[in-house]
């Protein structure tokens, strides 16, 4: 007889340090969003500062320039839509700072993303290792080619992004 595997531990039972499913979730978004006021207090602390650190130089004039150019376009929004966008979620905060974006409308946008972003990640995430963990009990061979293909895609789209990006610089 077949049996349906659940692919995420249950909420109840403990699954990290003792802590139930749901309470690890809930520690992860508000250490998310903890951070994100960190983000947002050294920004501002930093202002002009911040495209001589460490972190503006590795980024770059002009990337931080991009980001200022959503940042006031878009304002408390675009620190929401920052979540969305791997490059942009731990750049943008620093620069909502340094551009002293209104700071209610930074808590209530920061709240937003962390309380939809992050759930999703984490249910997402965890369904993801343990399906596989799943299949590898009971499949191990098929368990290991699906990683291999995985990261055979994970290569494959790298490359491909950065040959577009490489036919951009040469095209301008």
């Amino acid at each position: 007889m077949w049996r349906r595997a659940l692919a995420v531990p249950s909420p109840g039972e403990p699954f990290w340090l003792g802590l139930p499913y749901w309470l690890v979730g809930v520690i992860l978004i508000v250490a998310l969003f903890g951070a994100f006021q960190v983000y947002y207090w050294v920004g501002r602390k930093l202002g002009e500062r911040l495209y001589d650190s460490r972190i503006g130089v590795r980024l770059g004039r002009e990337r931080i320039a991009k980001i200022e150019g959503v940042v006031e376009r878009w304002g408390a929004l675009a620190v929401y839509g920052c979540f969305w966008v791997p490059m942009l979620r731990h750049t943008l905060p620093w620069v909502a700072g340094a551009l002293r974006v209104s700071y209610p409308w930074y808590v209530v946008a920061s709240a937003l993303g962390c309380l939809t972003w992050a759930p999703l990640w984490w249910f997402g995430l965890t369904a993801l290792v343990w399906g596989w963990l799943q299949l590898a009990a009971s499949s191990p061979v098929t368990a290991v080619v699906v990683a291999v293909l995985g990261m055979a895609g994970a290569v494959a789209f790298v490359l491909w992004r950065r040959r577009k990006r490489a036919e951009k610089v040469l095209a301008a």
